[in-house]
């Protein structure tokens, strides 16, 4: 069932409020995230509504073809493509505006993250699928794209994107620091927040090795629950192998792609599915846990979002291996379904007044860095 929740949006209010909707598919393209933020991109933050929908399988299909193919992705038109990511996106808005009782009157920016199918921040490269300017005239409603393009353009890692606004929500909320904000993805990446103090980096593989491995051997998208790595053995020798990859040794802010690990991980093809399952999970654990040596502090507690968070299993050994509360964000009155999506209508916001998208200590662009396209209706 596509996820959904069902909070109904307060009317906007205060000075600089606006009511924004943030898409997004993420990097496992299980679904489009739609939701409603209202905001004056700083620390006013008011959450509403939020639902998943599916892309159509084919579409699904092509794009992690795309994205499997890094030639393809970089070099290709990919026109049809384009106009596909374009149209689902823009279909999904218009669903979840009817749904919700919504008319075009009373949003006032949409921010469209798109779809990642490389990126190489290194060669100052991002590439996403959909065009705001096309939602934007098929909506009615102007749209906010190309988020990540000025800061790879001056150097950052382009990547992760949400730290501000977790900092935005961490504040509204009253929270106790140090603490980290980590999104178990496709990909994992944490946000550090201390005082004045805001680090983020992506950690390494969350559930992109393990999803694949399990659809390789199963045919089943993704290891419900953890159930099966936790009834295998733990490789020792090559999960030391993984972990000797030398993105673990680059200091942050630093980023990944979703198939970087994927070449590496290839040492475990003789385990079984249980105990290669295991062994890609324990990598998932240690690379979160290796993110420690990257902060001033240790956290007083971890806050986890992204589909990560309901496998039990890396719940419970994330808890066990870093030995201090590991929860899920709804634990704050957090909505870990939809906080990728709020945060892009946040940074929609910010970006419409020209505040910063990224700073150093979040990307390791040179200096606090805005960013993102708007796109007029007409």
């Amino acid at each position: 069932m596509p996820a959904s929740s069902t909070a109904t949006p307060t009317p906007p209010s205060g000075p600089g409020i606006r009511r924004a909707i943030g898409v997004i598919s993420g990097t496992s393209m299980d679904g489009i995230d739609v939701a409603v933020v209202e905001t004056d991109g700083e620390n006013a933050v008011r959450t509403g509504p939020g639902h998943t929908y599916p892309y159509p399988p084919a579409l699904r299909r092509e794009l992690l073809a795309i994205a499997a193919d890094a030639q393809r992705a970089e070099h290709a038109p990919l026109a049809e493509a384009d106009a596909a990511v374009s149209e689902s996106h823009a279909e999904a808005i218009a669903q979840f505006m009817r749904a919700n009782g919504m008319r075009p009157a009373d949003i006032a920016l949409v921010g469209l993250h798109g779809q990642t199918i490389l990126h190489r921040p290194e060669r100052r490269f991002t590439r996403q699928l959909g065009s705001g300017a096309e939602v934007a005239r098929r909506l009615g409603i102007a749209t906010v794209d190309r988020f990540r393009h000025a800061d790879v353009a001056a150097g950052g890692q382009g990547a992760p994107f949400a730290p501000l606004y977790h900092r935005a929500l961490a504040a509204a909320a009253k929270l106790q620091l140090p603490l980290m904000v980590l999104n178990l993805g496709g990909v994992g990446n944490v946000t550090y927040i201390d005082d004045a103090t805001t680090i983020a980096f992506d950690t390494g593989p969350a559930s992109a090795l393990l999803d694949d491995w399990i659809l390789r051997h199963t045919g089943a998208p993704y290891d419900a629950d953890g159930a099966i790595a936790a009834s295998g053995q733990v490789d020792s020798k090559l999960l030391a192998e993984l972990m000797a990859h030398p993105y673990f040794a680059l200091p942050a802010p630093k980023s990944l792609d979703r198939n970087d690990f994927h070449a590496r991980a290839r040492v475990v093809e003789n385990l079984g599915l249980v105990d290669g399952a295991a062994t890609l999970a324990a990598f998932t654990i240690e690379s979160v846990a290796d993110a420690l040596r990257h902060v001033p502090r240790a956290p007083t507690r971890w806050l986890v979002t992204g589909g990560g968070r309901r496998n039990g299993f890396f719940m419970r050994a994330l808890a066990k291996r870093l030995g201090v509360a590991v929860d899920p964000v709804e634990a704050v009155g957090w909505d870990g379904d939809f906080i990728e999506a709020q945060c892009f209508g946040y940074l929609a916001v910010r970006s419409l007044r020209g505040l910063p998208l990224s700073v150093p200590t979040t990307t390791g662009v040179p200096k606090p860095m805005t960013g993102g396209m708007l796109h007029r209706p007409g």
